[in-house]
């Protein structure tokens, strides 16, 4: 198994990481006036090579500990690691969960192909109307950090979270729909993430695919190994995990912060996570509106501040804007019309998750009726279509994983 991984890892780390390591030692040579015989190097990087890596790693590893059968049809474990709605950004399925449905033969049915469209609807809408809106000003003001006061950099900080969501999620239910066109049914990749009320609760809700490959393959593995050492093994797990997890989205020092911060804001709650369950249940609190509300925003706060270093391009950046946010007030910049399709674009979809979270039985006699479902989907549909951005090349988020 370990001669199969690291062939399947050479790849990804050769057209990934060889580039960064390469450069750094570079760099360090000519600071230290000393000759490196390689130039600096990039390389473009093959489509959908992080997500096809990971895809096939969990293979290989159901197939030794004998959670699934090895596959001997060639064609239909090609078919897995390259089926085209996945392969450019996921979700990072399972060969248990997609072999079976690849090796029976499916037919085109009415209500797979009405699922699948209106997941491809509300998937566009989210790209389309929210990400790519609020990618507009947050890409002006992130791209003059200098020029821009700590008010606007706390605006886009904050509206950064949401975009990232919009972006990923809303590939997601496109990727989901073209699959559930011709019959197939790949697992969720978000689950409402901004109603969580933990880091932990919030990673069990966000990039499901990925988060639920490093727990099952990283994670739980590590754990287990250190499980003598009791809180200390699980932190030393927790740790390992997301600083893979960031070194996967990309290789700089940013991407390190951001591993290490999601890590230490995990560890904090894996240590005080009884405590915090005995005082819930001693002041009934996690039926009070108003806690659940705090935590949520707490929840928002942390994964906000974590996401600074992952949009900023540089560890300096990521400090500048931190100390910009808190010390340098001003009038923000304000694209009032950008602004104001994305927010009303966020409010829908902020909205509908909240009905699905705490709500989810209210007012579905009415979308029992044709007519109202009906109304709803031409709505989302013209939303895009006077709403939506249709000049930013198509471009995607987790494209460049």
């Amino acid at each position: 198994m370990r001669v199969n991984i690291v062939l399947i890892l050479l790849p990804l780390l050769f057209f990934k990481y060889f580039a960064f390591v390469n450069n750094q030692l570079l760099d360090l040579m000519v600071a230290n006036n000393l000759r490196w015989p390689l130039p600096e190097v990039s390389f473009l990087l093959p489509i959908g090579i992080s997500y096809y890596t990971f895809m096939c790693i969990g293979y290989t590893i159901d197939v030794y500990n004998e959670d699934i059968k090895a596959e001997k049809h060639l064609g239909i474990v090609a078919l897995f690691t390259a089926f085209f709605p996945l392969i450019l950004s996921g979700p990072i399925e399972r060969a248990g969960n997609m072999i079976p449905q690849f090796k029976n033969i499916k037919s085109i049915k009415a209500h797979n192909l009405s699922a699948g469209l209106k997941f491809m609807l509300w998937g566009y809408f989210m790209k389309l109307v929210v990400a790519d809106r609020l990618g507009i000003y947050i890409d002006n003001v992130y791209g003059d950090i200098v020029g821009h006061n700590g008010n606007s950099l706390l605006i886009a900080t904050v509206l950064y979270p949401f975009q990232v969501y919009a972006d990923l999620g809303g590939y997601s239910l496109i990727a989901i729909g073209v699959a559930k066109l011709m019959g197939f049914d790949v697992m969720q990749n978000f689950e409402r993430p901004f109603f969580a009320t933990s880091m932990a609760d919030f990673w069990r809700r966000w990039h499901m695919s990925l988060i639920t490959w490093l727990t099952d393959y990283v994670y739980t593995p590590l754990s287990f190994t250190f499980r003598k050492i009791g809180m200390i093994g699980i932190i030393i797990a927790l740790m390992v995990t997301f600083l893979l997890s960031g070194i996967w989205h990309h290789t700089d020092m940013t991407s390190v912060m951001w591993g290490l911060s999601q890590g230490t804001f995990l560890s904090i709650e894996a240590i005080f996570h009884k405590r915090r369950n005995k005082f819930e249940e001693k002041y009934r609190l996690n039926s009070r509106a108003l806690y659940i509300t705090f935590c949520i925003i707490t929840t928002f706060i942390l994964f906000t501040s974590s996401q600074v270093f992952g949009r900023a391009d540089t560890l300096g950046e990521s400090w500048m804007i931190f100390n910009k946010i808190f010390v340098d007030r001003g009038v923000p910049y304000l694209d009032m019309t950008t602004l104001a399709f994305a927010l009303l674009g966020l409010g829908v979809l902020l909205l509908k998750d909240f009905k699905n979270e705490f709500k989810p039985r209210i007012l579905v006699w009415v979308f029992d009726k044709n007519l109202v479902r009906y109304l709803s989907y031409s709505i989302v549909f013209y939303m895009i279509l006077l709403m939506g951005v249709f000049n930013n090349g198509g471009s995607f988020i987790y494209f460049k994983y």
